[in-house]
């Protein structure tokens, strides 16, 4: 049997999306799976051991292409895939599987797919209240009896000791060095960002020759990575921008600590099985909580929270300025 993904377009959703992929592996022993997924989260779902292969999606948020998506399913049809599956709730994310004629396609009514999706389920939001629950849901058909959301899967990925070798020594790390790894970024929006100065001063308070503190982001958190470092001197190393997604896992995989805003590096750590402590503000743990028993939620859980926006609506960001470095640090 072969199933087709069609993967979210976000790091944490995708890592959320991996107990799906074990609970279709349970039910067809002899099941291949493929992914299409945006290129730069090919290395992620490289080191889930569920995945055959992973297939280029090549449109950016918000491109319809309707030609170029017709011309994609179309160079699918060759595969005979069995199944799909689509995560995402768009009516454009459905249209690749149609066009490959894969016979059966599934995913969550929404967005008028009545006629791109032949397995549809209907959200049950009480009984499902994980994003992860919801997609390992899909595995079912609708009229079954699901799995205990109790039963969902841990997510795991793989990460060596020569994989995480080989990144510090490309970055001239310590080989043998235990860090605290601070994951500060968010690509959401600066509304589930943990102040830089609350960074800073956990910094401080817990930096060691037996336990450095590493700053760990994109490209896009260099400059934030830059201000924790400033207000924290000698006591945090800005990594941030200097790894690609692949080099950011193997180093948190090496971590005695990882703190973290929700984000998707919060997830990677989760599924690498290190010890984190999740920081929640704008977002909730209850719809997209880190999947495992070592992960510490933090949060104040004030009146205004969970907002979901990208920045305060209010303008104070009390959930996150208010919780402060003694706060995240009595869950030690």
């Amino acid at each position: 049997m072969k199933i087709l993904i069609v993967a979210p377009s976000w790091i944490g959703d995708t890592i959320l999306a991996q107990p799906l992929l074990m609970r279709l592996h349970e039910l067809h022993p002899d099941l291949s799976i493929d992914v299409l997924a945006p290129a730069w989260s090919a290395p992620l779902l490289a080191r889930m051991p569920e995945v055959r292969r992973v297939l280029d999606n090549p449109f950016a948020h918000g491109d319809f292409n309707l030609l170029a998506r017709r011309r994609l399913g179309q160079a699918l049809r060759g595969e005979a895939y069995d199944q799909a599956i689509v995560l995402p709730n768009s009516w454009k994310s459905a249209l690749v599987p149609f066009f490959a004629e894969i016979p059966l396609r599934t995913g969550y009514i929404g967005e008028w797919r009545i006629g791109l999706l032949n397995r549809r389920h209907k959200l049950d939001p009480v009984d499902f209240p994980q994003l992860a629950q919801r997609y390992a849901r899909l595995a079912e058909a609708p009229d079954a009896l699901p799995l205990h959301p109790r039963a969902l899967p841990q997510p795991r990925l793989n990460s060596t000791s020569a994989q995480q070798q080989a990144v510090r020594n490309a970055l001239s790390l310590p080989l043998y060095a235990q860090p605290a790894i601070f994951c500060p970024g968010a690509e959401f929006g600066p509304a589930k960002r943990w102040p830089a100065r609350h960074y800073a001063e956990l910094a401080r308070r817990l930096a060691s020759d037996d336990l450095p503190v590493w700053l760990v982001g994109s490209e896009k958190d260099r400059t934030l990575g830059e201000e924790i470092a400033r207000l924290a001197p000698g006591a945090a190393l800005n990594l941030c921008g200097r790894t690609n997604l692949e080099q950011a896992l193997d180093l948190i995989a090496g971590a005695r600590l990882v703190v973290s805003n929700d984000s998707g590096l919060m997830h990677v750590a989760a599924a690498l099985d290190r010890p984190l402590l999740a920081l929640y503000g704008s977002s909730s743990p209850a719809y997209t909580p880190p999947l495992s028993p070592r992960a510490k939620i933090v949060s104040l859980h004030t009146d205004c929270s969970p907002c979901f926006k990208r920045v305060c609506p209010l303008g104070h960001f009390k959930c996150l300025e208010n919780l402060t470095p003694e706060t995240v640090l009595e869950y030690l």
